[in-house]
């Protein structure tokens, strides 16, 4: 009778255990801490709905920011492959400027089939990201120095393939690529969406995500457990610059020409989402959700600035205003968070 008795005490008493811990995970969920981006994007899309509502509020509007901000998205998806590793790869943007011209080269200058154009510069990135990654590893440089000098080198070849000028003649096959749609949505958004459920699926659903995630996370630790970090290291790399390529490919398709200034372009608004994403729905890990949940929170304040006829060195200030109160305020709110179950342990010692 006794235990009979005890099991229906436990029985009994999971039910009332239960719905506090589903209460503390929604509160957790729901904390600015753990989706600030999403806060940022109501406050947003409230300002700009009653500040320019004609032109905010317009579907074309929408449609034109998620084709445009869909090439930041891709790279911003390979630079936080490469940041889940606990590698800064400042030679992403460069990246995206080289395989744009180099594709572009190809097929003006050589003439070549596009389906092997794209595959050489594909080849290009991949060997490029090589090559940071032995940077790192086999000399043990800073990420952020070989990355940065790498930049520069690429900067460099940039301009000479390209004699520091634009390359035309590209073809109408080639350029609509980037302007051809799918069931109404361009080609580049559908790149995205593939890129980004590949990503996304490596990163938190493979035994290759959690070497990543434990690499960046503690390199030490990772040895020991086995990973090899210096190979993961390489690897996260090497799939950046091809991630990056596929931006340039896309970018030099959508506008006809190879432009040897627009990888620069790409840098800061890559790093400003994938720190932003850092600080959603995974407690301060890199992660490809947050990371795309981000560019566009952040494109959607910067166009309506633009629409609202800002200046145009705003929408740069309101990234970088944006990064800081995001990550600020997250930063803040778990210290807060420590404080009080600190305490709580405190009250219930004494209780």
């Amino acid at each position: 009778m006794t235990v009979a008795r005890e099991t229906e005490v436990s029985a009994a008493a999971k039910p009332r255990r239960a719905p506090d811990d589903r209460s503390r995970t929604s509160i957790r969920w729901y904390s600015f801490r753990n989706i600030s981006a999403i806060y940022l994007f109501i406050v947003i899309f409230i300002v700009f709905s009653l500040w320019v509502p004609r032109t905010f509020l317009d579907v074309n509007t929408w449609r034109s920011m998620l084709d445009t901000e869909s090439l930041t998205a891709i790279v911003a998806i390979g630079l936080t492959i490469s940041l889940a590793a606990g590698v800064f790869d400042l030679a992403i943007g460069m990246q995206v400027g080289l395989a744009g011209i180099v594709v572009a080269q190809l097929l003006s200058a050589f003439s070549l089939p596009i389906p092997i154009a794209i595959t050489i510069t594909i080849v290009v990135s991949a060997l490029v990201g090589l090559v940071s990654g032995l940077l790192v590893v086999g000399l043990r440089i800073d990420s952020f120095i070989a990355t940065l000098a790498l930049a520069s080198v690429l900067t460099a070849a940039v301009q000479w393939v390209s004699g520091g000028q634009q390359i035309l003649n590209l073809s109408a096959e080639f350029q609509a690529l980037g302007t051809s749609d799918i069931l109404g949505i361009t080609l580049p958004v559908w790149v995205m969406a593939i890129v980004g459920v590949l990503g996304w699926y490596v990163l938190d659903r493979t035994p290759a995500g959690r070497h990543i995630y434990a690499t960046g996370g503690n390199p030490s630790a990772a040895r020991l457990a086995g990973v090899s970090v210096g190979r993961v290291t390489i690897i996260s790399l090497v799939v950046g610059g091809v991630i990056a390529s596929f931006a340039g490919i896309l970018f030099s398709s959508r506008i006809g020409v190879g432009d040897p200034t627009i990888g620069p372009a790409f840098l800061l608004p890559a790093f400003a989402a994938a720190t932003l994403g850092s600080t959603q729905f995974r407690a301060g890990r890199y992660n490809i959700l947050g990371t795309l949940v981000s560019v566009f929170v952040l494109a959607a304040g910067s166009k309506g600035l633009q629409l609202a006829g800002a200046p145009t060195w705003i929408p740069d200030l309101f990234n970088g205003l944006a990064i800081i109160l995001a990550v600020g305020l997250a930063k803040w709110e778990g210290r807060s968070l420590r404080a009080m179950a600190v305490r709580r342990r405190l009250a219930d010692s004494h209780g």
